[in-house]
């Protein structure tokens, strides 16, 4: 017991010794005296230990903020775990957004990349503001705070070069998917942005699935393909015709493809485009990650067949002269001409209900990559169609629905349109069964009376040959 009681003497006068040194370097050493001995210290600490560090500050001068700092925080934000974390601070921008979770002040969170752990601290460094001098009553206020991150020593490249760039990436993707698109409209020469909200997606879209999964495929082939366009030296974009008969969802078709990619939409209304050169304007304006729409595009411009789809640039001409406001030479040279390079990573889409009214020029590979036919409602769209208004994923009703869905055509607005009218599903799904019988009966009504006006144009005809 006396050596324990002299053990704990020992400790306590050394502990006091070393307040006491550290009260003494605060108050007399010199700053930079003060931060050398400081930073020795650590330097020192750094080699005997088998861990390495890095901070992430949030600035990186007084007026400069530091996105690697914003990056670090949103991923962590995300994986935090809430269960095991002691403290935790929650923060919202205003009551309509959602709470934010992120690390307190000292807490620490574990994270594994590629088979290594990262042991991030949220740091937060008080610093004078200038009205005082340490240990005299001078005010602090909270300035500087930093993300630090030790993992074994042996990982720091892999920290440097390929941890840190992931979490820049994927904080990049986060904020990506949470922002709210645009959409876009011309105004003479400008384009006028509103919020988008359209909240159509391939998940609630009432198409073919196997058509609907080739465009996701696309699409996703799509985004990740830059290398690949520079390396075989073509503009990075795409090109979609949309045709088919209206009501078939080729705006909700767009509206997907933006929300799937995150795209802002540039829905561009050619009427209102004077010439040429406003044309060029308008779309040189078009920022990159974003979807050009063009709709109806054989009703907007004036796109005449010509003999072997060849573009006859003199016809343009006289068409400008004579008033045309947009040439299909002037828009092509956007599509896939020198000009359709003034950015990157763009979707073109045009739309149109009768595909034979366009010009061949419009529709080769290279300007339309993907011809897309939108056609009548079938049982797969129909199914997606019920699921959507009424969370069902059967009834009895949908197997004569289906057959009649394969005799008759109906369009999937048609459909949604009586399906949306009742909030019971059984008697929603009677009266859908109702109107494909209705339009079975004029169907057979007009097959009838067809047959019947062949045969009296058949039977004239031979009287007229036994004259």
């Amino acid at each position: 017991m006396p050596s324990h009681d002299k053990a704990l003497a020992a400790a306590a006068s050394a502990a006091a010794s070393l307040m006491l040194v550290r009260s003494v370097v605060n108050e007399l050493l010199p700053d930079e005296l003060r931060d050398a001995l400081h930073s020795g210290v650590g330097r020192l600490r750094s080699r005997m230990s088998s861990q390495h560090t890095i901070t992430v500050e949030r600035k990186v001068d007084d007026l400069t903020s530091n996105h690697v700092f914003e990056a670090v925080k949103a991923y962590l934000a995300a994986h935090v775990n809430t269960r095991t974390q002691q403290h935790l601070c929650v923060s919202s921008l205003d009551e309509e957004d959602k709470m934010t979770v992120t690390m307190a002040d000292g807490e620490e969170m574990a994270d594994v990349y590629d088979g290594t752990e990262f042991k991030w601290c949220l740091n937060y460094r008080y610093v004078d503001s200038g009205n005082g001098s340490r240990g005299n009553g001078g005010k602090q206020q909270l300035e500087a705070h930093s993300f630090v991150v030790t993992f074994p020593k042996k990982h720091k490249e892999k920290a440097l070069n390929s941890y840190l760039p992931h979490i820049v990436a994927t904080a990049k993707a986060m904020k990506a998917q949470e922002r709210t698109l645009q959409i876009y409209m011309n105004n003479w020469e400008d384009w006028h942005p509103m919020d988008l909200h359209h909240p159509s997606t391939f998940g609630t879209l009432a198409m073919d699935h196997e058509v609907k999964q080739s465009i996701v495929d696309d699409l996703n082939r799509f985004i990740k393909r830059k290398d690949y366009y520079k390396r075989i030296g073509k503009a990075w974009k795409r090109g979609y015709l949309l045709y088919g008969p209206p009501g078939t969802g080729k705006s909700s078709l767009i509206a997907a493809m933006a929300n799937h990619l995150r795209f802002d939409i540039y829905d561009l209304e050619l009427t209102t485009v004077q010439s040429n050169s406003d044309l060029r304007r308008l779309l040189v304006g078009i920022s990159s990650r974003s979807i050009l729409v063009i709709e109806d595009i054989d009703c907007t411009i004036k796109l005449q067949q010509r003999e072997g789809g060849q573009e006859d640039t003199k016809s343009d001409s006289s068409d400008e002269e004579n008033g045309e406001k947009v040439t299909l030479s002037g828009l092509l040279n956007f599509v896939d001409g020198l000009w359709s390079a003034c950015g990157e990573e763009r979707i073109i889409v045009f739309t149109t209900n009768y595909k034979e009214r366009l010009d061949p020029a419009l529709l080769r590979p290279g300007r339309m990559d993907m011809h897309i036919y939108m056609g009548y409602c079938t049982p797969d769209s129909f199914r997606t169609l019920a699921n959507n208004y009424h969370l069902i994923d059967y009834h009895a009703t949908f197997p004569e629905i289906e057959k009649l869905i394969k005799e008759v055509t109906v369009t999937p607005a048609e459909v949604a349109e009586v399906l949306m009218r009742k909030d019971d599903a059984d008697a929603a799904l009677h009266d859908l069964l109702d109107l494909l019988k209705s339009k079975l009966n004029d169907a057979n009504v007009i097959k009838t009376e067809h047959s019947s006006a062949n045969s009296q144009v058949d039977e004239e005809q031979n009287d007229r040959g036994d004259c």
